[in-house]
């Protein structure tokens, strides 16, 4: 029998690697997003992407820094999701979260402990797959920076590729309801600013670095550890560097 596999964000960094996973698995893809007519947002087109699937991975996601639309953004996509899938019957609901979302207060993390709140409380046998910040993380910080500058937040963390993230997510959604996973990180940690700064030199660019700390409360959780997996966390094999060769 065919298995069906929704991913909603199908269409985002992750969530095209995920679709490409679904379909080496063996399964079938359907991408949830607003290309493909659907808004989680709303809830608009949602049933009927659903009908026949049997899990949902969640790897949506909203470009923010505040608190406030984070958690609306992570509240009304993850409720749209749950409610439409216990309406046509999905079996298991798969969720990407964030290594450290639930003890550093960035606000944008307060977006993402709505989302976990939510999905073991709901209706749907669940599992949630918290990793750490992708090795593209740091290409996308300077993709963010004003030029010609590039901001090296001054934090430790242990990147993954986006790759084996997918890997992942999808092993997870074909096996049983698992709750909360072990965290998933990269072999080994690494200083942002210092990724920042090997990136622009792969790139051949000669933007100014700025280090920026990270201040505040968050920055003092981030300095004790709370952004770098927790113990019999699941490690991946592709270095930053070697993903940045290969990259």
């Amino acid at each position: 029998m065919e298995m069906k596999i929704a991913v909603a964000g199908g269409t985002g960094l992750v969530g095209a690697m995920v679709v490409e996973e679904v379909r080496r698995a063996g399964a079938t893809p359907v991408v949830i997003a607003r290309s493909a007519g659907v808004d989680l947002t709303t809830g608009a087109g949602l049933a009927t992407a659903l009908e026949g699937v049997h899990a949902v991975i969640d790897a949506s996601n909203v470009d923010t820094m505040r608190a406030k639309r984070s958690v609306a953004f992570f509240g009304a996509a993850t409720g749209h999701l749950l409610a439409a899938g216990a309406v046509v019957g999905v079996r298991h609901h798969v969720a990407l979260s964030i290594v450290g979302c639930d003890r550093v207060d960035l606000p944008y993390y307060l977006g993402k402990r709505r989302q976990e709140d939510l999905v073991a409380a709901g209706p749907l046998p669940w599992t949630v797959l918290r990793a750490t910040q992708f090795h593209e993380f740091a290409g996308q910080v300077i993709d963010r920076s004003p030029r010609p500058l590039a901001l090296g937040l001054r934090m430790r963390t242990q990147p993954i590729a986006a790759r084996e993230v997918a890997v992942e997510l999808v092993a997870a959604a074909v096996d049983r309801p698992s709750g909360l996973l072990p965290d998933l990180a990269g072999p080994r940690p690494e200083a942002m600013d210092v990724m920042v700064r090997r990136v622009l030199r792969a790139r051949g660019s000669r933007r100014l670095v700025v280090p920026v700390p990270m201040a505040g409360r968050a920055g003092r959780q981030a300095k004790a550890g709370g952004l770098l997996p927790g113990e019999g966390a699941t490690l991946g094999r592709e270095t930053f560097d070697e993903w940045l060769a290969r990259a």
